[in-house]
């Protein structure tokens, strides 16, 4: 795939880089190595004045980066602000928290006693230069919540983004220059998937982490696994959004709608399938496909645009194939479910629109009922009872997050139980937060992200045992 910046409203190429020559990588891997050796003995206010400094910088220069996202990607002007705005909150809170999540740990006085020790503790430590894979949909959030703890950490960072996304990347590098990182602290890598293998087995690269597809996350974890070096996961998402009788229906379509099709639907995290229990089910499918219908696409950059072009031809195309598979094996479309609406979503524009479309009638011979639908597409189905709810919510390859809609202690209690994901959210849509953990179980992946557990998965977690002298 050739590292180009593309716009996905109008289909035009905008510029083109020349990936890295070995020459060139050898150059960047060589100075992340260097850059390490001084940087993991900065103390945490050094590294949290870095952080901070970046974060100033995103705030200062938000409207430009998000002008470059929406440009690159597609997403409206202001969820692309939002992610800006979210990024600099990410690295102040890792700044003022970091250093207390990787504090040296002490054991009881009893165990350390037992031990045979006079003292004992453990500290944690960084590794090194760390990869990170990360893809185009969140292209500046994805890349801050893995920088923002591996750089207060101790360690540096590599990115190697998705190819459409050039720009993005070049300006995160930029981002953390202008913040005053040290050379090598941490680096663009513009190079094509086909080099990812060599740099992971690159001695001086210590661990990687990749957010992405299930496909590239097999290829990035085996190459790892064969060099033994840590990874982290966080791959597709085919996210529940239980609703049940107690819920409050008003809310729950205005958030299922918001859910279904925030970053005009591109999010691993976004709800995805829609299970309603037959006791609400008329009112909430009648009211979620007209919501879903009444959604204005067009033009990323015009503030009155709420679904702009998916990010790639290829993803449209696939999004499509998926929707005419359904509709082939007997699904209704409620809303949308055509290829394009009019002009302004064909190709006769240049770009890669696809209408915000409800499915029902989904049965498991369909593909969709198994693969992720990477777009402004929701699957909706009615159920009887709560088991029944559950039981179609771990009917997928995947695991990343959940939604369920219940006022009922038992049930949010039984779903927290049963429902085999990273993360259940109740009455609310599932989102990440600094000081929440965030990650998957099944082929969503393995590892988490941010809080405490983030920023401890590139640490060498040591232990010191004194003797008696």
């Amino acid at each position: 795939m050739p590292i180009a910046t593309v716009n996905p409203a109008t289909g035009e190429t905008l510029e083109t880089f020349q990936p890295l020559d070995r020459d060139a990588l050898e150059v960047r891997l060589a100075r992340a190595e260097a850059a390490f050796r001084d940087y993991r003995t900065t103390g945490f206010e050094h590294r949290a004045e870095l952080l901070r400094r970046a974060a100033d910088v995103m705030d200062a220069y938000q409207d430009q980066l998000a002008r470059t996202v929406t440009t690159e990607m597609g997403k409206p002007l202001a969820q692309a602000k939002a992610e800006t705005a979210k990024c600099a909150k990410a690295l102040r809170w890792y700044a003022d928290h970091g250093a207390a999540l990787i504090a040296d740990e002490l054991p009881g006085e009893g165990d350390v006693a037992d031990s045979g020790a006079t003292a004992a503790y453990v500290r944690y430590r960084p590794l090194g230069p760390v990869l990170a894979v990360m893809p185009w949909n969140f292209p500046l959030w994805q890349v801050i919540r893995f920088a923002a703890p591996a750089l207060m950490a101790g360690n540096v960072g590599l990115l190697k983004h998705a190819s459409n996304v050039p720009r993005t990347a070049l300006a995160l590098e930029e981002l953390f220059h202008r913040a005053g990182a040290p050379e090598g602290v941490f680096q663009t890598l513009l190079i094509g998937t086909d080099a990812v293998g060599d740099v992971i087995r690159d001695d001086r690269v210590v661990a990687v982490t990749l957010t992405g597809s299930e496909g590239a996350g097999r290829a990035v974890a085996a190459a790892a696994g064969d060099a033994l070096k840590k990874t982290v996961m966080e791959l597709g998402g085919s996210d529940p959004f239980v609703v049940l009788p107690s819920a409050d229906l008003t809310a729950a379509v205005r958030t299922a709608v918001r859910a279904r099709t925030q970053n005009n639907g591109q999010s691993c995290i976004a709800a995805k399938r829609f299970i309603v229990h037959s006791d609400v089910y008329p009112r909430f499918a009648v009211e979620f496909a007209d919501a879903m219908s009444a959604l204005r696409v067009g033009d990323p950059m015009d503030a009155e645009t709420e679904i702009g072009p998916l990010a790639t031809r290829q993803g449209r195309d696939d999004l499509a194939a998926l929707v005419a598979d359904a509709l082939a094996h007997g699904a209704t479309a409620e809303a949308g479910g055509l290829h394009s609406g009019g002009p302004e979503l064909s190709d006769v524009s240049g770009g890669w629109y696809y209408p915000p479309t409800v499915l029902t009638n989904i049965t498991p011979e369909m593909r969709i009922h198994h693969e992720e639908a990477f777009g402004p597409v929701a699957t909706l189905y009615r159920v009887n009872s709560l088991d029944e709810a559950i039981a179609l919510a771990n009917d997928s390859p995947y695991g990343l997050s959940s939604n369920v809609w219940t006022t009922e202690p038992a049930e949010q209690e039984r779903c927290v139980r049963d429902i085999e994901a990273g993360g259940v959210f109740f009455n609310g849509m599932t989102a990440s937060h600094p000081a929440l953990p965030f990650g998957g179980v099944k082929r969503s992946g393995y590892g988490r992200e941010l809080n405490a557990h983030g920023i401890r998965e590139f640490c060498n977690v040591t232990t010191v045992w004194l003797g008696h002298i």
